[in-house]
């Protein structure tokens, strides 16, 4: 029997009942929120569980929304079961006065440099992990990247002409 999103959603929901929000299927692709304090449960029964058996971490990110208050910053989980190929995704949202999350590198060993990378980009706080400190950006820096807290452009600019941007 193959595993299907629907399998996937009726296990989770059995285990954790309403406390998985927000499921969708974009591109077919199962997605759903979890909060922060059970990232790593869920993590961990998706992983353990011998008919879901995700153990594979693809990919690890931050989103910055800055105009969601209390859930400004969002971990993202792409998760993969390699044996039925079959992906999912999971957000965790965290607010950006206090970005605590969970570290999964006791799981997932590749969840190490993603972690930091999230960090360094959009500060977000990955507690219990074992290096966490910047990994492109200098030490010295004293913001985030990535946090969409700057314009894009200078407004005070006088030497460009708004017609040649489609202004």
């Amino acid at each position: 029997m193959s595993l299907s999103n629907d399998t996937i959603q009726s296990k989770l929901t059995e285990k954790f009942g309403d406390v998985l929000i927000h499921w969708e299927e974009p591109y077919g692709l199962l997605t759903f929120t979890a909060p922060k304090e059970f990232n790593l449960k869920v993590l961990n029964f998706l992983y353990d569980d011998e008919e879901l058996g995700f153990r594979f971490l693809t990919d690890l990110t931050g989103v910055h929304y800055p105009d969601r208050k209390g859930e400004e910053l969002c971990v993202v989980y792409h998760l993969h079961n390699l044996i039925s190929n079959v992906r999912v995704r999971m957000k965790v949202y965290t607010n950006i006065e206090q970005p605590d999350i969970y570290t999964a590198t006791g799981l997932f060993s590749g969840a190490n440099w993603m972690e930091r990378e999230t960090y360094d980009f959009y500060g977000v706080n990955f507690l219990g992990h074992p290096n966490l400190k910047r990994v492109l950006n200098v030490d010295e820096m004293d913001y985030f990247p990535l946090r969409k807290e700057f314009p894009l452009e200078d407004q005070t600019r006088i030497d460009k002409d708004d017609e040649m941007f489609g202004r």
